[in-house]
């Protein structure tokens, strides 16, 4: 078992920046390639960014990418993600999850075991 939890959303306007961090504890989460989701309402839950277990591989959704920024350090078992120019469709609650893959990263839902609780951003125009 891998307990993840979210922290750093919050109320900025556009063109602003957040950092999002998720800290991980439990079963070796250095293990899992982490990644990060959203969800908007009424809308399904969609990828943003997901990273390797070492960290040397990064992957991005084409709507946020240039603009947010995956990363992790597995001494103190947390995952960042920082977002800039924020706009408001970037709107949603944000999701740190962890994947047992083989290999590299995954940009699939249904790849991820483990999901946090979600921390919420809101980018007002």
């Amino acid at each position: 078992q891998v307990q993840l939890v979210e922290s750093g959303g919050g109320l900025v306007q556009a063109g602003g920046s957040l950092r999002l961090s998720c800290v991980a504890s439990g079963r070796t989460p250095s293990r899992y390639a982490m990644g990060w989701f959203r969800q908007a309402p009424g809308k399904e839950r969609e990828f943003v960014a997901t990273i390797s277990r070492s960290g040397q591989s990064t992957y991005y959704a084409s709507s946020v990418k240039d603009r947010f920024s995956i990363s992790r350090d597995n001494a103190k078992n947390t995952v960042y993600l920082q977002a800039n120019s924020l706009k408001p469709e970037d709107t949603a609650v944000y999701y740190c999850a962890a994947a047992s893959v083989a290999f590299g990263y995954s940009i699939s839902t249904n790849d991820y075991n483990y999901w946090g609780q979600g921390t919420q951003v809101t980018v007002s125009s």
